[in-house]
């Protein structure tokens, strides 16, 4: 009887394994090249000083035009999924989901909590976020933060989860979000 029914688990194992599926979501992210997973080792969310350049200090002494209730979301398990509410690939630590009633999209953002958190990386976070995507959860006061593909990508922004964040109108962009490397420029 054991037999029978190991050769009827192997059967069932090899005729699945033909056919094709439905492909679950973790794996296709997985298969893209493009995206690469965050590691999950400690990554410091703790504060480093960083020196401020001028429009930085500004920002940091100015009113907060909102203050907003902020949540963390990812690409992979039920997070981000292609691109925001734009048509852009989402940018990590710099995309923001707001509801446009409240927060313009298109709208540059500088979230001084996060000037000097440390990155998965190794870099400085400069504060520049910009309101790009929209939520079906985004509602009033709300604001998510997109942290970058897998989990292990919150780890870095986690302090900020469920906080209340003070945010100042920096200006306007076009286009897409800028990458890391053009962002605070």
């Amino acid at each position: 009887m054991i037999g029978a029914s190991a050769a009827i688990a192997m059967l069932w194992a090899a005729v699945s394994s033909v056919t094709s599926g439905p492909v679950p979501y973790n794996d296709v992210v997985a298969a893209d090249q493009v995206r690469t997973e965050t590691p999950a080792a400690i990554v410091g969310s703790e504060e480093v000083e960083t020196a401020l350049n001028a429009e930085q200090a500004e920002l940091m002494a100015s009113d907060p035009d909102w203050r907003a209730s902020a949540r963390l979301y990812h690409a992979g398990g039920g997070g981000a999924t292609g691109n925001d509410s734009l048509g852009c690939r989402p940018i990590a630590m710099r995309t923001v989901a707001v509801d446009p009633r409240v927060i313009p999209r298109r709208t540059k953002l500088f979230i001084r909590e996060t000037v000097g958190m440390r990155l998965a990386d190794g870099s400085i976070h400069d504060g520049y976020w910009y309101a790009s995507d929209t939520g079906g959860a985004i509602r009033g006061q709300k604001i998510d933060l997109f942290t970058g593909n897998g989990r292990g990508s919150m780890n870095q922004a986690q302090r900020l989860n469920m906080r209340t964040l003070t945010i100042v109108d920096a200006g306007d962009f076009d286009g897409c979000p800028p990458a890391w490397t053009t962002a605070s420029n």
